[in-house]
């Protein structure tokens, strides 16, 4: 496991809640910039009707004065009160110009409001921010006092571009002040909801890789009934499984070294007893002549499967060194080491004499040995009085099947999905469930397969198939 040092502190601006503030007060002022155009539009038709509305009280009242002449200097008061330069009516298609300076300037350009919509005035409006000199223009709307089919005015652009900029700056300051209420009140709410709770699950993770094996760091749900609290579920679920895993390793890691320790001694003693043995087969005793290669091989086979365990220092298995190898005999020296410990159970080899396996000789050795162990194992677990283990052996096609039978109570439903797992199938007291994890290993190293055929009250039926070299090759 890493144990580097890790930075785990998060800056304000690097951090999820700086980027959710950061975006907040991005959108809100894209928004408001989006509001901001047609605003200013709308501004500036807005200023400009006001100016024809002057005007327009300007042209009455010198249409009131007598033959609707006035003197200059009222007729300047009137411009200026209006804020305009000239001043022209249209009667029945009639156009007469009733109020005009000395000398009127020249009209650069002409703006008609009738019937405009506001997306029309938006670049009209921001080409007045952007012009770099006072224009003189010309503007046409209906009168709002209709004393006229229409109205045109004369007037500068500059003091409507200093309106103008006026408005927006008073637009943009009210939308900075907007901007981060409406940010500040989002974040807030998304500091709660989903920043925190973020923050809680990368907290919980970075705390549980310190010490995943401290069980107190697992994180516990928050009950949420959303995304956040599915993840809290899932990262729950992962935490305990990972534990659990890391409990194993270390359980493991330790069955390892004790088994190396005890592998180690064992093999002193054996060695000793295989001595002892040799010594035995020179004893002129019938019955010692007859047992005593069987044990001098048992113990050739014990040492030499500790001193692969103490060499290799792993449960991973050798590969098999195959071999045309008779079953019917390996099958009679089993039952024979089996029929010193239970005398009473009948052992029924049916095994063609000339049938030969492809395969290495002491690990189907180790196989036929453990299935039938685990087979006596049962049938004394519920005592009968006609017990039996059957092995039977047949050749299909370039595949060799070996079956293995017994009388006993059958398989333990809870155990069923886990048979062929490393300490999960003990289904006795002292038992270690490695056996049929051994057996299965062992199959699959030779390109075959264990499996369960049958299991019930009547007994349990075993399969073992071992596949010819060419033959899995073939398949493969």
């Amino acid at each position: 496991m890493d144990s580097s040092p890790r930075n785990t502190r998060i800056g304000l601006i690097t951090g999820l809640s700086g980027k959710v503030l950061g975006l907040t007060v991005l959108f809100v002022m894209l928004g408001e910039g989006l509001i901001f155009m047609p605003s200013i539009a709308n501004f500036r038709v807005q200023w400009l009707k006001t100016r024809i509305a002057q005007a327009e009280i300007a042209a009455l009242v010198t249409e009131a004065a007598p033959d609707e002449m006035v003197n200059a200097a009222l007729r300047d008061s009137l411009l200026k009160g209006a804020g305009v330069e000239a001043v022209a009516l249209m009667r029945e298609d009639k156009r007469s110009l009733v109020l005009k300076p000395d000398n009127p300037g020249m009209v650069e350009e002409t703006f008609d409001l009738r019937g405009g919509q506001y997306y029309t005035s938006v670049a009209p409006a921001f080409a007045v921010l952007f012009q770099n000199h006072d224009r003189l223009i010309n503007v046409i709307d209906k009168p709002p006092a209709m004393t006229g089919s229409a109205i045109e005015i004369a007037v500068h652009e500059w003091p409507l571009r200093d309106a103008m900029i006026s408005f927006g700056l008073r637009i943009l300051a009210l939308s900075v002040v907007l901007s981060f209420i409406v940010a500040g009140l989002i974040f807030a709410a998304l500091n709660r909801v989903l920043v925190r709770p973020m923050q809680r699950l990368s907290s919980n993770m970075m705390a549980f890789a310190q010490r995943p094996e401290d069980l107190s760091r697992v994180i516990a749900p928050s009950g949420r009934q959303d995304e956040l609290g599915l993840a809290e579920h899932e990262l729950e679920a992962m935490q305990r499984q990972l534990h659990g895993l890391l409990q194993e390793k270390t359980r493991l890691a330790a069955l390892g070294l004790a088994v190396s320790k005890v592998s180690h001694d064992l093999r002193n003693m054996l060695t000793s007893a295989q001595l002892i043995s040799d010594r035995l087969g020179e004893v002129k005793d019938a019955r010692v002549q007859r047992f005593a290669p069987k044990l001098i091989a048992s113990l050739d086979r014990a040492i030499s499967f500790l001193n692969q365990t103490l060499t290799y220092g792993r449960a991973q298995e050798l590969p098999p060194r195959r071999e045309e190898v008779a079953v019917k005999p390996l099958v009679e020296d089993v039952f024979e080491s089996l029929r010193l410990q239970a005398p009473r159970i009948r052992f029924s080899g049916q095994v063609p004499p000339g049938l030969k396996a492809d395969a290495d000789r002491e690990q189907l050795a180790r196989i036929l040995t453990n299935l039938t162990r685990n087979a006596l194992q049962a049938i004394e677990s519920r005592p009968q009085t006609q017990d039996e283990i059957a092995i039977s052996a047949r050749r299909k096609g370039r595949e060799v099947l070996i079956i293995v039978r017994d009388t006993g109570p059958g398989i333990p439903p809870a155990i069923r999905g886990k048979l062929f797992g490393a300490f999960q199938s003990a289904a006795r007291s002292g038992g270690t469930g490695l056996g049929l994890a051994i057996s299965a290993e062992l199959a699959q190293a030779h390109g075959g397969r264990l499996e369960v055929v049958e299991s019930s009250e009547a007994g349990t039926v075993f399969e073992l198939c071992l596949p010819d070299r060419n033959g899995a090759a073939r398949a493969e």
